[in-house]
């Protein structure tokens, strides 16, 4: 029986989520911008989110700078304003073209008029500040990329109405949406693979929000034809936002994400269809499935011991929902528990959608947490769970066999970006099912002495 749960604002805390606070999205979103300065208007400790957030990015630390007001017991009595102001003054020496201010909960809740102190040091400096209102009682990780995103889009994107008849448009050129809101430990492969698509069939991306965006980006938005939010979880707001004010089309709506043989041929139909290159899209689509059943049958893909196997998937929507089609069809595996720790709007219709066209009825719990989660996997017992680190540990008592790391966090550590999107991405899912598969049967015992 399917049963949706939703657990915020019942009265029941949870104590062990799987999501940051609304500053960490609000610095991944910030330092996605090319060559900018972000300013943690914290505590210190909360400066270590965006530090984290800085790794997601995957920034360059040469280009990029973080610096931190460090407020201190009197800041978050008295206020901080006279420190946030010091600070801008300071980072004068540090030659950057752009600041985002983003707030920890602290000096919202004493009422520092960040915005106020934004505007007034704007006169004193060489460069362009973008105060953030991000405090974590706001919301989660995704709901602080929304907020960055319309905060970025209001102060970085001009309205002059260029953009808006079709004479300012780029023909077939196309915007892309929160591509770092993915729980895929390495998304800056999907992020490559839907450009190289996208080239392939003839289209333009004119502006990338947000992954190592230079500002000149940002006066090119209006340009667009169409947006594509590359997330389940965060950037809908945005395309909305485009679409209103610039008369930019969504695409790609409405559509899982392409993980899988039918997700990624749905997909590439519609941007096929789009950008006029049907063509083209059937020959990706043919060329693709070609390599990806070639290599299967010639690398002796392990599927005997998965068929038909109770399994559970526990990860955000992202990649959670096109993960549900991915293992029915193409492995044959059955999801008997769906667990998504996050989702922005359309979220159930589209897992629902998804599940009633596959005659699945599994147990699914939205929002969850740790908790919720590991008390599901205890009621469902599955064979294998398709989840992250976190649950590695979490069924080390309830005799769960596999655990398949498949979502951030895991211990694993990638050089390499790897994309789940699109044919490539298959195959890197399935070598990541196949390495944990035969983990189980790695001996856990040392049978020899070390020298050292």
């Amino acid at each position: 029986m399917m049963e949706a749960e939703h657990h915020r604002g019942t009265g029941e805390k949870c104590h062990d989520p799987y999501m940051r606070c609304a500053l960490y999205g609000a610095a991944q979103t910030a330092l996605g911008v090319r060559g900018c300065c972000v300013l943690s208007h914290s505590p210190q400790g909360c400066y270590q989110l965006v530090e984290t957030a800085f790794g997601w990015q995957d920034a360059d630390y040469t280009e990029t700078l973080t610096l931190c007001t460090k407020l201190c017991e009197d800041e978050i009595v008295h206020g901080g304003e006279e420190l946030l102001a010091r600070t801008i003054l300071e980072a004068r020496e540090l030659h950057v073209p752009i600041m985002f201010i983003v707030t920890a909960c602290g000096p919202e809740i004493v009422g520092d008029d960040i915005v106020a102190v934004c505007e007034e040091m704007s006169t004193q400096v060489d460069f362009q500040i973008v105060p953030i209102l991000c405090a974590g009682f706001r919301g989660d990780q995704n709901r602080g990329t929304d907020i960055a995103l319309d905060t970025i889009l209001k102060h970085l994107v001009t309205d002059d109405g260029a953009g808006r008849g079709r004479e300012g448009k780029v023909p077939r050129s196309v915007c892309l949406i929160a591509p770092h809101a993915n729980a895929n430990p390495t998304w800056m492969g999907d992020l490559a693979w839907a450009k190289e698509v996208l080239t392939q069939m003839g289209g333009t991306v004119v502006a990338t929000l947000t992954h190592d965006t230079p500002l000149s980006d940002f006066e090119k938005v209006p340009q667009a034809e169409g947006c594509i939010v590359l997330s389940h979880d965060a950037g809908q707001q945005g395309a909305e936002v485009l679409a209103e004010r610039y008369g930019i089309e969504p695409w790609c709506q409405g559509l899982p994400l392409p993980v899988g043989f039918t997700n990624t041929r749905n997909w590439l139909a519609e941007l096929g269809r789009r950008l006029g290159a049907e063509r083209e899209a059937q020959r990706i689509v043919a060329q693709g499935e070609q390599v990806v059943v070639e290599t299967c049958r010639r690398r002796w893909l392990e599927q005997s011991g998965m068929h038909r196997a109770p399994s559970a998937i526990v990860a955000d929507a992202t990649v959670g929902i096109p993960l549900v089609r991915f293992l029915t069809e193409d492995l044959e595996i059955i999801p008997t528990l769906v667990c998504l720790r996050s989702g922005q709007a359309g979220t159930r219709e589209l897992l629902e959608r998804e599940l009633a066209e596959l005659s699945l009825d599994p147990k699914v719990v939205y929002n969850t947490d740790v908790y919720q989660a590991r008390s599901a996997l205890a009621e469902t017992r599955p064979e294998m769970v398709f989840g992250s680190n976190v649950e590695h540990h979490a069924v080390e008592e309830l005799g769960i066999p596999f655990v398949l790391q498949v979502v951030n966090p895991t211990w694993r550590f990638r050089m390499v970006d790897r994309a789940y999107f699109g044919y490539g991405g298959m195959l890197n899912l399935i070598e990541i099912i196949q390495n944990d598969w035969l983990d189980r049967y790695r001996s856990k015992h040392r049978r020899y002495k070390a020298r050292w």
